[in-house]
């Protein structure tokens, strides 16, 4: 089995390379080169590094990670993040790599100590997006105090069919799938502009207020909406030409993830949110997309919601930090670090 020790690692500059490797490996739609550019307009910076097994241009690449840095003050350097990452390739996703050649935590040891040996970071924070167990880790890896991303969440397989995926719905969502996609009232379209996604934005406050969860600004929004691109759908379910319930995803070859969501007090009452949600579904199966992630159970109401769209949970690798120095301090002795992972949490 190949170790870290013979894995390379190096920037990338060039987007359309590095999109195309994440797709091309199964990544997240968080490793994509806008949500970095997103994060990187905001507070953040953003890297992307390739992970290759033996040297030069020829060398195949087994990795990709991009990493999120937040400054820290003074000797604490900077917290760096790797959403939903690093991308591993997984033999389906490419026939010409061995089945377990790199292992998984030879890539993100490899990537732990290209940010170490070039910076000063108080964690390398990873989060991969692989189920519990798949992605072991040595000891030098600690299981992050304040995780980022949920690891408990819900992962639809969009591979099998409509009728599979009804049939292991709650018999209640069934019912309401139906009964709110017959509703004449309400029409279904995607968001093509900003001025149609200030609408939604409104729908968003509506919701933030009722259910108390803080917002970012509308130029974050705007920032996602543009800065993903094809990446970052947007539907939203009408009523009189006007939003009542949207849904922001973010979608990657293999995997479409919920981002942001809402609906008003009309949405509420017609249930849209079920007829949407339904609607997107069945959209990135369209697309050949094969997951569709939930976004995280928190138990809260929108937890209770989303459990009733099948009869399984799942349950991911979770957040892993690479210590630097400061990392004691960090984990136990600042409050900057809930801060930090507060605001990740946002999205």
């Amino acid at each position: 089995m190949t170790s870290s020790a013979t894995l390379h690692v190096t920037p990338c500059d060039d987007r359309a390379l590095w999109d195309d490797t994440v797709k091309r490996l199964g990544g997240h739609p968080l490793q994509l080169w806008g949500w970095g550019d997103l994060k990187a307009a905001h507070r953040w910076s953003a890297e992307r590094v390739l992970v290759r097994e033996g040297s030069g241009p020829q060398a195949r690449v087994v990795g990709a990670c991009q990493l999120l840095t937040r400054a820290l003050p003074g000797p604490l350097g900077g917290f760096v993040y790797a959403p939903r990452g690093p991308v591993v390739a997984r033999s389906e996703a490419d026939p010409e790599r061995p089945a377990a050649d790199p292992s998984p935590s030879a890539v993100a040891d490899a990537i732990a100590a290209y940010v170490h040996g070039s910076r000063r970071a108080v964690a390398v924070s990873i989060e991969p997006d692989e189920d519990a167990g798949a992605f072991s880790l040595p000891a030098s890896w600690r299981e992050a105090k304040t995780p980022v991303l949920p690891a408990r969440t819900l992962i639809l397989d969009l591979r099998r069919s409509e009728d599979e995926l009804l049939a292991d719905m709650s018999k209640k969502h069934r019912q309401y799938v139906r009964k709110a996609g017959r509703e004449e009232s309400l029409s279904i379209r995607p968001v093509e502009t900003i001025e149609q996604l200030d609408a939604c934005l409104e729908v968003y406050r509506q919701t933030s207020e009722r259910a108390d969860f803080g917002l970012h600004e509308d130029s974050y929004y705007h920032d996602a909406f543009t800065m993903l691109g094809d990446d970052s759908p947007v539907w939203a379910a009408y009523v009189d030409d006007r939003p009542v319930a949207f849904l922001f995803m973010a979608k990657s070859e293999r995997t479409a993830f919920e981002l942001y969501g809402g609906m008003d007090e009309t949405g509420q009452r017609l249930r849209a949110n079920y007829a949407l949600k339904w609607h997107v579904i069945r959209e990135m199966k369209r697309l050949g997309i094969e997951r569709y992630d939930f976004g995280g159970l928190i138990n809260d109401g929108v937890t209770t919601f989303k459990k009733g769209w099948a009869s399984h949970e799942n349950l991911l690798a979770g957040t892993w930090d690479r210590p630097g120095p400061g990392y004691k301090l960090w984990t136990e002795g600042l409050p900057l670090a809930k801060r930090v992972v507060r605001a990740l949490r946002r999205r």
